[in-house]
């Protein structure tokens, strides 16, 4: 199937992939060949592409997924590469989201920049 993954800065992947893997808001879900028409919201979390030269895995800070006639578009407000993750921004976020949380365990923002800065430790940890 045919795979477009685009932020607001650029197209990250373009390409043919035999599986997807992402998080929606409603869970992880996966899209192979043919899968039936799609569209979700996408929750903050961790996107997986099999390609052809292997696995890439990109953090996705929310956005929206549709698979159509075996294209799976995928637009994200944020979107990093593993090798694109600065690990020291991220580990000050979270440092700061942390903090942000502990004063305030009800700030639903703070609660996503806790989530963005996880995901893009993760995703960085796994190149």
């Amino acid at each position: 199937m045919q795979v477009e993954l685009v932020s607001p800065e650029a197209v990250l992947f373009s390409g043919e992939c035999s599986q997807v893997v992402t998080r929606t808001v409603d869970g992880d879900i996966a899209f192979l060949d043919h899968h039936a028409a799609f569209i979700g919201a996408l929750d903050i979390g961790q996107t997986q592409l099999w390609a052809s030269d292997g696995i890439v895995t990109l953090a996705l800070n929310r956005g929206f997924v549709e698979v159509s006639n075996n294209v799976v578009t995928i637009l994200s407000d944020a979107a990093y590469a593993a090798d694109e993750i600065d690990v020291a921004a991220a580990q000050a976020d979270l440092e700061s989201a942390q903090a942000a949380v502990a004063a305030d365990a009800d700030d639903d923002e703070a609660k996503a920049a806790l989530a963005w800065a996880q995901t893009r430790i993760e995703v960085a940890g796994a190149s």
